[in-house]
């Protein structure tokens, strides 16, 4: 047998099977369910707050999956501006950031649309507008073997070899036809929205049709394939959780590019998108929590103490690590310490915050009343 899958004869005759899954792709269906129905109560304003968290998430994260680590500010900024919102940031520096933020809204935007060499080409040139050593906006050509390697130099191990360049385009003009016809409407509609990603990826990433970037578009057209499939952008983050194990995804990926049997890759993935609708669904209960926090504490807050429990709020789910304390105030408000002590106490008697570690103590810190103890 050959070693991988696009050497096989049975090559894009993706056979699985569902046995086993059927419990967790119902509850993928009420979980979305469960997000509309939170997202259709909140106000237009709360709503943009959520979806832009989680896009940043993406964004950072899928970077992250590939160890390239964007500006956030930029990035964020990208996506506020791609969205038509306002942004504090008028010239983004980071050029990679502002085409990353881009490229994740226009896969938003024209999540309806028929998937096309130019499309894939456009998001290509977003993601690498200030790589010049590299063809962008066209497949790969180079006659060197594209593999994907780890070690040290002298050590390496090949963990994947991609179809030679020459073959790309004709293999990039047959997934491009499998995409559009498993779509909703298609002659082979795909029905099932998390089976139709995790091939859609898989597909994608054993073509590995471009010099970079393979990785971040390839989870862009899993999200493209959910949100074709369900009707409506999907609110949710592949990366952040193929991020949090990255090994896993790794190993899942091989092992999967090794044959066309692929239940346990479809298995491995359909799990994964359920966690990133569950944290989802959290972040959009976190966001309300913040909502009425503030709500409740606005009146009474200083610009100072509004800046650190926004800076606080930044780290999301994971809340601020160790707490607030008095030297991290002073550092993000540039303000004295007794200054610093007396917002924090002002806070803490107006319930803002909760005290933790020893009172009084080096370890007394303070977090937000709504967020997780870090």
């Amino acid at each position: 047998m050959k070693r991988y899958n696009w050497q096989q004869k049975d090559w894009r005759d993706f056979k699985f099977s569902l046995v086993g899954l059927e419990d967790t792709l119902l509850l993928f269906a009420e979980k979305l369910g469960r997000v509309s129905g939170l997202l259709s109560g909140l106000k237009e304003d709360t709503r943009y707050d959520i979806m832009v968290d989680i896009i940043l998430a993406e964004a950072l994260k899928t970077s992250g999956i590939e160890g390239e680590y964007p500006n956030r500010q930029d990035v964020l900024s990208s996506i506020r501006k791609n969205l038509g919102l306002p942004t504090a940031v008028e010239h983004i520096k980071d050029k990679s950031a502002e085409g990353l933020g881009e490229m994740l809204i226009d896969v938003r935007k024209s999540f309806s649309d028929a998937l096309t060499e130019k499309k894939l080409f456009a998001w290509h040139r977003m993601l690498m507008r200030e790589r010049k050593q590299i063809t962008v906006g066209g497949w790969r050509s180079d006659e060197a073997p594209m593999q994907v390697i780890s070690g040290a130099i002298g050590r390496e191990k090949v963990h994947f070899e991609a179809p030679p360049s020459s073959e790309v385009p004709a293999e990039m003009e047959l997934f491009i036809e499998w995409f559009n016809d498993t779509a909703p409407g298609g002659n082979k509609e795909l029905k099932n929205a998390p089976v139709r990603a995790a091939i859609a990826h898989l597909y994608f990433e054993s073509i590995h049709p471009f010099e970079d970037g393979n990785g971040r578009i390839g989870r862009a057209i899993a999200e493209l394939a959910l949100s074709q499939t369900v009707g409506r952008p999907v609110l949710l983050s592949l990366s952040n959780t193929i991020e949090a194990d990255k090994k896993s995804y790794y190993t899942s990926l091989e092992t999967a590019q090794q044959s066309n049997e692929i239940t346990a890759w479809i298995s491995y993935f359909v799990h994964i998108v359920l966690a990133a609708q569950a944290e989802a669904e959290q972040l959009i209960e976190f966001t309300l929590r913040k909502t009425v926090f503030f709500d409740q504490f606005r009146e009474q807050l200083n610009e100072r103490q509004i800046k650190v429990i926004q800076r606080m709020f930044d780290e999301g789910l994971d809340g601020f690590k160790g707490g607030m304390n008095a030297r991290k105030y002073m550092d993000i408000t540039k303000t004295s310490k007794a200054t610093a002590t007396r917002d924090l106490q002002d806070l803490l008697e107006m319930g803002a915050f909760e005290r933790i570690g020893d009172a009084g103590g080096r370890s007394t810190g303070y977090i937000c009343s709504i967020l997780p103890d870090r």
